[in-house]
């Protein structure tokens, strides 16, 4: 009798945890992620990342805090960053590169080739060159809390028209909850930057 009860619950716990690794493998891959809308975004909305960038050799170079916030300007719904304010509708507008950020809708296996140019102030281009993946999809803890978030990484290049060239690497977790990341870790040659978000509100969520 004992031998048939202690089967019995052998086989409860076998099956218990062959659900539990199902459902744990459903909840990564089942999740698709479509760029927000602006129906999404809400006055009140406020984003609060701490950053900091340190050399290999302990050198801070960068150390603060970037804030972002949902606000209507001439009944115009408006992100403000830092002293500047950008149009949601803005925000939202499809991007069309065949080399973007992000590549919507996001899901766990997706690959992609971003790259991005710019010039400086000084004149001097730069030009950014990554593959992208989605390697998961799962609960992310962070100083705002805990999000299910997509881990995308990012390997590739950095250079400028100076003759710098870096190899470099940055792991993003994007939440869709909150419609940004919720933390970056970038690795560049001698140099690695963290920024973490520390502070989500919005009105539209019960505390």
């Amino acid at each position: 009798m004992n031998y048939l009860n202690n089967k019995h619950i052998n086989s409860t716990i076998v099956f218990i945890i062959t659900v539990l690794i199902v459902t744990s493998c459903f909840k990564q891959h089942k999740k698709l992620a479509y760029q927000p809308a602006e129906s999404d975004y809400t006055i009140g909305e406020k984003w609060v990342w701490k950053y900091k960038g340190v050399s290999d050799k302990g050198e801070v170079r960068s150390d603060g805090k970037d804030v972002k916030q949902i606000v209507a300007i001439d009944g115009v719904l408006t992100m403000l960053i830092g002293n500047d304010s950008v149009p949601v509708s803005n925000l939202i507008a499809p991007d069309k590169s065949e080399t973007p950020r992000y590549k919507w809708p996001l899901e766990v296996g997706k690959k992609w080739i971003y790259e991005r140019t710019w010039t400086s102030q000084d004149s001097t281009i730069g030009k950014q060159s990554q593959n992208a993946e989605v390697l998961s999809y799962k609960e992310e803890k962070v100083g705002a809390g805990i999000f299910m978030a997509y881990t995308i990484v990012y390997k590739g290049t950095i250079s400028n028209s100076r003759g710098y060239s870096a190899r470099t690497e940055e792991v993003w977790l994007y939440a869709p909850k909150v419609k940004n990341f919720i933390k970056l870790t970038q690795t560049q040659d001698d140099f690695v930057y963290n920024e973490e978000l520390i502070e989500y509100t919005n009105p539209n969520t019960k505390q």
